[in-house]
């Protein structure tokens, strides 16, 4: 990877993007609430479980078949796959969550391509054609219009994630600095394993059921005190 791609695949993973990431915990918070998470091993439990689970199996894949679909010059296929994912979510919350980031990402590459980006005019033209627009899907684009390699956006999207959910286990738990720190580290070869996944499954065996992951969801919906959005 030369350096102008590295720098633009950590922009892309980066938690100062302002997408709204932070404000999302996809039912930790209700986990954390309820008992589920509540120390280092739990946390780094539940993380795993979701980022072996639904991540690897279904998320990440979901991603590289979109990133396919604009590279391929297909965008009836990424707004097909786009509305496969929004259908895939569990709950209203995760729903939303997805859309808000995904739209939220599109304006900063509009702004980009205003200020003089790389991006041409009906590339842009397609994307914003999508009205419920899912983060995987900006996502893609993005990473295809950067000339990102399929294999290290993927990365870059597990890694973000990785790294908001740590975050958010270090407010909600609460954890301190370190013992999220040693998650991350404890977690980075599942997360290698779901790039890996996901480069290697095939759609028949594309599952995202995660029972308790939807039932936290669900829940969170509902909790009475809330830091986060999900």
């Amino acid at each position: 990877m030369n350096s102008t791609a590295l720098g633009r695949l950590l922009r892309l993973a980066s938690p100062a993007l302002p997408i709204g990431a932070f404000s999302y915990s996809q039912g930790l918070e209700w986990a954390a609430e309820s008992g589920q998470v509540s120390d280092q091993d739990s946390t780094q439990e539940w993380i795993g479980s979701v980022l072996a689970g639904s991540m690897a199996r279904f998320e990440l894949p979901m991603v590289a078949r979109i990133y396919q679909a604009w590279q391929g010059n297909d965008p009836d296929a990424a707004v097909r796959f786009n509305a496969e994912f929004i259908a895939s979510r569990e709950t209203a919350e995760l729903r939303d969550e997805s859309v808000h980031m995904g739209r939220a990402l599109r304006t900063v590459i509009v702004s980009d391509n205003v200020s003089g980006g790389e991006l041409d005019a009906s590339a842009l033209q397609r994307l914003q054609s999508i009205d419920a627009l899912a983060f995987p899907t900006s996502f893609a684009f993005v990473a295809v219009h950067w000339n990102l390699a399929l294999a290290d956006a993927l990365t870059g999207y597990a890694w973000s994630w990785l790294e908001n959910q740590v975050t958010a286990a270090i407010k909600l738990v609460p954890l301190g600095q370190s013992a999220g720190q040693r998650i991350i580290a404890g977690l980075m070869p599942a997360c290698a394993g779901a790039v890996e996944t996901a480069l290697s499954i095939k759609p028949d065996d594309w599952s995202n059921f995660s029972p308790l992951y939807a039932i936290a969801s669900s829940k969170h919906e509902r909790q009475y005190t809330r830091l986060f959005r999900s």
